[in-house]
């Protein structure tokens, strides 16, 4: 069983960590010096983004059997 936890956590800080630095990344397209957006690109780009982060947390409470809300050690 801790071999399986040791993958997890393996794998989970580096895929975070590319996840934060790609993040860093599209915020670095803020630069109106250097490139040119509307409101819209910005709402949307955020939307995309809430909503993929969305599915990826439902789905680790799905894995867990457990319904939005409830919280068991």
């Amino acid at each position: 069983m801790e071999e399986k936890r040791e993958k997890f956590v393996r794998l989970a800080e580096q895929r975070v960590n590319r996840a934060l630095n790609d993040l860093r990344l599209i915020g670095n397209l803020s630069n109106r010096n250097a490139y040119s957006f509307t409101d819209e690109d910005v709402k949307k780009i955020f939307r995309t983004l809430q909503k993929e982060l969305d599915q990826a947390k439902a789905r680790f409470s799905d894995a867990d059997g457990m319904s939005a809300g409830d919280f068991k050690l």
